[in-house]
C-alpha cells in the first residue's frame, strides 16, 4: 500500500495539497514532454506529500529503514524493481532498458539536531530533523523516477540511486560503489537543496563546486596537578590552547592559500575545577580544502605540525584524523548537460553561477569513478530570512519540489540521447 493509499499523508497538515501557484508554477508549466507534464499534473501533491512525511519521520544515517521502504512501495507499486542495498538501507533502480545508461543520485538521511522550523510536519523523532534537505532530494528523486517510467520510451537506461548516510564520514557513497552500483553508468547527476538561491534557479559550476573534508579528534593527557605548581606536571588546558590557536595559524603558511583550507574547532573539553590541572582533554574539529591535491597532503602534514607544538609542552597526544570526503568536481561535458536540462526543465532564465563551497558531499566519490555533476536547486521563495543549511530551521519552499523533478528527468534525457 503506497503512503497515499494508507492515509499516512493526510495526517500531515496539508500534505495532499500543492503549495499556492504563483509565477514560479506558471514558469515551469508545460516545459517537457507531453508525459511529464502529464505525471506531473496528476502527481504533484503526492511530491509534496512523500517530503513533508520524510520531513515528519526522519532517520539518520544507516538506519534509514522507514524511508527505504517508503521508496521501495511506491517503485514497486509502479512495476519497477528496487534493490535494497547489501546494508539494509539505502535502494537503487533501473528504469528502461539498453547499453547506455545515466544514474540520478538523492541521499535519504538526517542530522542529529532538534526540529526548530514549528512547521505541521516537523520532526516527530527528538534531536533528529531534515535540516539539509535530503527529505527534498528523496522526494524529487522518486517523483523523477516515477515519471520517466511513466515515458512511452526510453533512449536507454536510469538508474535511480537512493543513498543512505551522507552526513557519516566518509559517506555512504562508498557503500553504493562497494555494492557495484555504479557500473555500466555513463553519467552521474545530483541535484541539493540551496537557500541563497531563489526558487527558479539552479546554480552549476564547471569543476570543484564543493570542499574535502576531514575530521580531527585530538586526546590528549598529562599527569594532572594544583594550578599552583604548573611547573611540577605538564599544563594541559594550556596545550589545548596552544593547539587551538597554532595549528590554524601554521597551516595558513604550509598551504598553498589558494587551495581556500580551513580549520575550524567544533568542540573541547577539559577539565572540571578551576584549581586543578585536568588529565585528560579532547579536541574536535573540521579540516577542509578545495584542491584535492591538498587534501592528499593534509593528513601527515597536521600530524607533523601537532607533534612540535606539543613537543615543548610535556603532554601526551593521540591524533586521530578521520579521512572524509573529496571535493565534488563536475565535470565540463555533465555540466553542459545539466545546463541544458535546466533550461529545458524551467526555462531560460533558470541557470545560474555558483561559487565553490567549503562544505564537504559524498558525491565527490562517485565523480572519482564516472563523469557528472551536481547543481544546486534554489529553495528561497525570494523573501523573508535565507534559512541556513544544517540549522534547526532550515526549510524549503516546496515550489521547488516539481522543479527538481524536471530537470533531474530532462537530465536523464538530455544525457542519454
Amino acid at each position: 500500500m503506497s503512503l497515499l493509499q494508507s492515509g499516512a499523508a493526510s495526517s500531515l497538515d496539508g500534505a495532499d495539497t500543492m503549495p499556492p501557484l504563483s509565477s514560479v508554477d506558471d514558469i515551469a508549466a508545460g516545459r517537457g514532454p507531453s508525459w511529464l507534464d502529464s505525471w506531473l499534473e496528476s502527481n504533484g501533491a503526492h511530491v509534496v506529500a512523500w517530503r513533508r512525511h520524510i520531513h515528519a519521520h526522519p532517520e539518520l544515517g544507516r538506519t534509514e529503514h522507514a524511508t527505504t521502504a517508503l521508496v521501495a512501495d511506491e517503485l514497486a507499486r509502479a512495476g519497477l524493481r528496487p534493490r535494497l542495498l547489501p546494508g539494509g538501507t539505502g535502494l537503487s533502480c533501473d528504469i528502461g532498458t539498453g547499453d547506455r545508461c545515466v544514474a540520478l543520485r538523492a541521499d535519504m538521511d538526517a542530522l542529529p539536531l532538534q526540529d526548530g522550523t514549528g512547521l505541521p510536519f516537523a520532526s516527530t523523532v527528538d534531536d533528529v530533523a531534515h535540516a539539509c534537505g535530503h527529505d527534498a532530494h528523496t522526494a524529487m528523486l522518486l517523483g523523477a523516477g516515477l515519471a520517466l517510467a511513466s515515458a512511452p520510451s526510453l533512449p536507454g537506461r536510469v538508474r535511480l540511486i537512493f543513498q543512505p548516510a551522507e552526513e557519516l564520514m566518509p559517506g555512504g557513497a562508498l557503500d553504493v560503489l562497494a555494492a557495484g552500483e555504479l557500473s555500466g553508468v555513463d553519467r552521474i547527476f545530483a541535484l541539493h537543496c540551496d537557500p541563497r538561491l531563489p526558487t527558479g534557479r539552479v546554480g552549476t559550476r564547471v569543476g570543484p563546486i564543493t570542499s574535502a573534508a576531514d575530521m580531527l579528534e585530538l586526546r590528549l593527557t598529562s599527569p594532572g596537578g594544583h594550578t599552583s605548581r604548573p611547573h611540577l606536571t605538564a599544563d594541559l588546558v594550556h596545550a589545548l590552547g596552544t593547539v587551538i590557536t597554532g595549528l590554524p595559524a601554521l597551516l595558513s603558511r604550509r598551504v598553498d592559500p589558494r587551495s581556500g583550507t580551513v580549520l575550524v574547532w567544533g568542540a573541547v573539553q577539559a577539565g572540571q575545577a578551576a584549581n586543578t590541572v585536568p588529565q585528560d582533554g579532547v579536541l574536535r574539529g573540521t579540516l577542509r580544502t578545495g584542491n584535492r591535491e591538498t587534501w592528499e597532503e593534509l593528513e601527515p602534514l597536521a600530524r607533523e605540525l601537532v607533534a612540535g607544538l606539543l613537543a615543548p609542552t610535556g603532554v601526551r597526544c593521540e591524533l586521530t584524523h578521520i579521512r572524509g570526503v573529496p571535493p565534488v568536481v563536475n565535470e565540463a561535458g555533465s555540466t553542459g548537460v545539466l545546463d541544458q536540462a535546466v533550461v529545458a526543465g524551467i526555462g531560460e532564465d533558470a541557470p545560474a553561477g555558483t561559487e565553490q563551497s567549503s562544505g564537504g558531499e559524498d558525491f565527490g566519490w562517485y565523480l572519482e569513478q564516472v563523469p557528472g555533476a551536481m547543481g544546486r536547486l534554489g529553495v528561497w521563495p525570494g523573501h523573508g530570512p535565507q534559512r541556513d543549511l544544517h540549522r534547526p530551521t532550515f526549510d524549503i519552499d516546496e515550489r521547488a519540489l516539481p522543479l527538481g523533478v524536471r530537470v533531474m528527468t530532462h537530465a536523464a534525457l538530455a544525457a542519454l540521447t
